[in-house]
């Protein structure tokens, strides 16, 4: 009777018995036990998997990312608005114009007012 061998998933093996996800097999060690339900898989399950990992550019904010954004001064109208690359929550365009206003005590940070560009959909952000 031949044995049931480990399904994969992308880059994840999990075990045939139960379905749990099967660990990586350490150095030199021919086979990997499921912790929940004993099965024994071959090592060699795990050759020749290609592990590609991606991330979306939004997933980890940064202040440097913040400070890397394109920034255009417009003189449209009486106050000097600041055209910036920031993404609107409710449409999606990657423009907005910004204004920084102190609404808070003097000693916490600034707000920061965004305008889409192409919804005209505002938002704040507190620094």
């Amino acid at each position: 009777m031949s044995k049931r061998r480990a399904e994969k998933i992308g880059s994840l093996l999990f075990c045939p018995d139960c379905g749990t996800l099967l660990n990586l097999p350490r150095d030199e060690e021919n086979e990997v036990a499921c912790e929940q339900c004993g099965h024994v898989e071959p090592a060699s399950s795990y050759e020749n998997i290609t592990i590609v990992t991606r991330s979306h550019p939004d997933a980890f904010p940064s202040a440097l990312r913040q400070k890397g954004k394109t920034q255009t001064k417009t003189h449209d109208s009486e106050d000097a608005l600041l055209k910036v690359t920031e993404k609107c929550p409710s449409c999606g365009h990657m423009e907005a114009y910004s204004k920084e206003m102190q609404l808070r005590s003097a000693d916490e940070g600034s707000t920061i007012l965004y305008t889409c560009v192409k919804c005209r959909h505002g938002w704040r952000v507190n620094n």
